[in-house]
């Protein structure tokens, strides 16, 4: 698996990179992992038809809007995916994986893609697949601004709020929780560095 970290990145470059990296892993057959951030966004996939009281940028991804901001970790996967329900399957168990050793009362809902406590959502993901790679990938709210998030419910559910792992009492950086999620990826798609 190869790392590329961006950092703080705006999300129209982030999408770029991505892009970029995903042909490299067209052509070298490897998983390519993002680690990045961005400012202040949010996100709209290329179905949602919703008009919004803030202001997005439509993307290629499946899903709803989406926050983005400082405090949050973005995964975007560039991941060989010929068999897209076994990527998934295998995404998921990373971050169940995670969110079982720092609160262990977060669930997966599949009907509602995403983590959560209750009615507070801690984590987004979105992917589209493209020439057997994946794109897109998890936003995981570490210590975000929860006000900047709650301008919309998360994901547009009626009765979702946002969350984040500060804010549930995990007091954990963001290079720690990239640290652990990167190595729990590792474990689940059987890849290391």
């Amino acid at each position: 698996m190869i790392i590329h970290n961006l950092g703080l990145i705006e999300y129209k470059r982030a999408r770029e990179k991505m892009q970029h990296i995903h042909t490299q892993a067209v052509i070298d057959g490897k998983n390519h992992l993002i680690l990045c951030s961005h400012p202040n966004i949010f996100t709209v996939g290329k179905d949602d038809k919703t008009i919004y009281s803030v202001d997005f940028i439509k993307t290629d991804r499946g899903g709803a809007i989406t926050c983005h901001s400082i405090g949050q970790n973005i995964y975007y996967f560039c991941f060989q995916a010929k068999n897209p329900p076994l990527f998934y399957k295998r995404v998921i168990k990373a971050f169940k994986e995670f969110f079982k050793e720092y609160l262990p009362n977060v669930y997966y809902s599949k009907e509602n893609p995403g983590f959560y406590i209750d009615n507070r959502k801690i984590a987004s993901l979105g992917f589209r697949y493209s020439k057997g790679v994946s794109l897109h990938g998890v936003a995981l709210n570490v210590d975000v601004d929860l006000a900047f998030h709650s301008q919309v419910p998360p994901c547009n559910l009626k009765g979702i709020i946002p969350t984040s792992l500060h804010n549930e009492g995990v007091n954990i950086s963001q290079e720690e929780a990239n640290k652990r999620v990167v190595k729990l990826i590792q474990r689940s798609f059987n890849d290391y560095i």
